[in-house]
């Protein structure tokens, strides 16, 4: 299956917004009330390719290239949590949504937590799927850093392969075309010069910082879904169960023979869950 036979059926546009003075890619699709979809470190829309449709059927969803990600582009310096929180709300303002369902994965998650906790006033619901940003662990974080760093650096499309295939607890759900996006982007020349400043929340300090605390988590008062795959790589199950203990009223999902990615590998029943939940 492709990209386009994911998208198939469904009547969408990708557009390049100026969203606070940053040219940002877009996809949209649908009718009805705002979802944002957000993506992971170093990911791009594309992750949502098979959640799509089945939101667009309900609402109109908005699959943003966050910050300096994808075919967005980078102001410089470092992207830490507040700026990716900022170039949210501007698109939201330049949209004149007043308010939004937000489903962010990953680094995504981490920033929707955040808006919701800053913001609540902008949230409808929220969903965090395989959300970081509450934890500091070294091991993951090199990880992520050397992995990305090796697939940016080098032309071979084996580490991008491997990059993508970290997310997934069944490899067959990394698809040549997946493959070739993400390396496409990877290797743009202003994503290569922007790296480091893209890595910077693998590095221990700027990370601790910019970390969801327990008192952020507690305010939270948007009605708030946890989706968690059981052989997530970069977050054991007890992190996904610390964050539904510090979110009042969430609620948590966890699905079995899934990694990092529980959108993707589990997309039906994924749609599913998060049509009935936002609903």
């Amino acid at each position: 299956m492709t990209l386009w036979t994911d998208l198939a059926g469904t009547a969408y546009e990708i557009s390049y917004d100026p969203v606070g003075g940053v040219r940002t890619r877009v996809l949209r699709a649908g009718s009805g009330e705002h979802v944002v979809l957000l993506h992971g470190t170093s990911g791009h829309l594309e992750a949502f390719v098979r959640n799509v449709p089945a939101l667009a059927e309900k609402f109109t969803v908005h699959a943003l290239d966050m910050l300096g990600h994808g075919y967005t582009d980078s102001p410089g310096g470092d992207l830490r949590i507040p700026r990716y929180v900022r170039h949210v709300l501007d698109y939201l303002d330049a949209r004149g949504i007043e308010r939004a369902h937000l489903i962010g994965e990953s680094l995504g998650g981490w920033v929707s937590g955040r808006l919701a906790a800053d913001h609540p006033d902008r949230v409808g619901r929220l969903i965090l799927v395989a959300a970081g940003g509450t934890v500091a662990n070294p091991e993951v974080m090199d990880r992520i850093r050397t992995s990305t760093r090796a697939a940016v650096t080098s032309d071979d499309r084996g580490l991008t392969r491997d990059r993508l295939e970290l997310l997934m607890y069944d490899k067959e759900n990394v698809s040549d075309e997946l493959v070739d996006v993400r390396h496409a982007i990877y290797h743009r020349p202003e994503f290569v010069a922007n790296i480091d400043k893209l890595l910077c929340l693998q590095e221990l300090d700027k990370r601790t910082e910019d970390l969801l605390s327990a008192e952020q988590l507690a305010r939270i008062h948007a009605p708030t879904l946890i989706v968690w795959g059981a052989q997530n790589p970069f977050g054991n199950v007890p992190e996904a169960q610390r964050m539904h203990e510090s979110i009042a009223g969430s609620s948590l999902e966890i699905f079995g023979e899934c990694g990092h990615w529980p959108q993707h590998e589990h997309a039906d029943q994924f749609n599913d869950l998060a049509r009935a939940f936002l609903s």
